[in-house]
């Protein structure tokens, strides 16, 4: 397996699930002078395991980022064969099928396998108790990639970063940021405490491990810091010069299908000591901020939809090859 391209070789091969998302966005454009194979869903359904195995093969990747999953929290209390099929058993196929070619897996986790019982941040050592049957799929994620013979589990939460008002699924920072704009009430959390991350800082840490050959294994991948839902309204207001119209309420006030951890925050120490710390939260709120209000004033609503940041993502082949 070899991750850095010397002279007279092929640039480095890519090969990325659930690109079109946001977190798969980054990567691409994180990636962008690599080549770059990112099968669209019409053209590779993840959950076949013999056309995935089959577009691995053929593609022969040095790396396979995948950022295709089930992510409907609610909904998989009552669809936990979907989010097991997406989140835990392609997982398995893509392992399997790195492993036969040579490849390095990176694949996403998330917060969500704790049980958010703790009081300083998680890090890797500490144990998983999912709550949920979206939470028990992506535990299960984690332990089939890492039987890759190397592979990177990153584990994100609270993922932010896309460009445009317009662009991309809803999150809740996207939620929050529209709510400023439209100067409306906007409900936030003051008991849930997280650490947000930013999918530009995370994709430039997924390329560090990739190219820097760090100890495979298991890496809590956040921005810097620990902090709660109505900190982050309040920095993103800040960032966008507006006055908030806050409402604060508490998890119990809530009516969620799924149970979600109070407490989520993580550790990054570990993703330092391997080379990279990852940038405070509230520096990455701010460079949002600005990426997304450039994009916004400079690209017509209609538009198609870029990179991170507002850049034009690069020319990708997506069928199998």
């Amino acid at each position: 397996m070899h991750v850095t391209p010397s002279a007279g070789r092929r640039p480095l091969r890519v090969f990325v699930t659930g690109a079109a998302g946001q977190l798969g966005s980054a990567i691409v454009s994180r990636f962008a002078d690599c080549d770059l194979v990112c099968p669209s869903h019409a053209s590779l359904d993840v959950a076949d395991t013999a056309a995935v195995r089959q577009a691995v093969a053929t593609a022969t990747p040095d790396v396979i980022v995948n950022c295709a999953a089930y992510n409907n929290v609610d909904g998989a209390e009552d669809r936990p064969q979907d989010a097991l099929a997406l989140n835990a058993f392609t997982v398995r196929t893509l392992a399997s099928a790195a492993e036969a070619c040579g490849a390095t897996l990176v694949h996403y986790s998330t917060d969500f396998v704790f049980d958010g019982t703790a009081s300083t941040p998680y890090d890797e050592a500490a144990q998983p108790a999912p709550r949920s049957a979206y939470a028990a799929s992506k535990l299960l994620g984690e332990w089939f990639a890492q039987e890759a013979p190397t592979a990177y589990v990153l584990r994100v939460e609270s993922l932010f970063g896309v460009a445009r008002a317009f662009a991309g699924r809803r999150g809740s920072m996207e939620t929050i940021v529209r709510g400023l704009e439209e100067d409306r009430e906007i409900p936030v959390l003051t008991d849930r405490v997280i650490s947000p991350g930013y999918v530009v800082d995370i994709a430039a840490a997924t390329r560090h491990l990739v190219e820097t050959q760090a100890p495979s294994g298991l890496y809590h991948c956040v921005n810097a810091g620990v902090t709660r839902w109505v900190e982050v309204a309040e920095e993103l207001a800040r960032a966008m010069g507006v006055s908030p119209k806050l409402r604060l309420i508490s998890s119990d006030q809530l009516s969620l299908r799924a149970a979600r951890p109070v407490y989520s925050a993580l550790s990054t120490a570990k993703l330092a000591a391997a080379g990279f710390a990852m940038p405070g939260w509230r520096d990455a709120v701010g460079r949002w901020i600005a990426a997304r209000t450039v994009a916004v004033a400079d690209r017509p609503a209609d538009s198609v939809s870029g990179g991170p940041g507002g850049a034009a993502l690069p020319k990708v082949r997506t069928d199998r090859r």
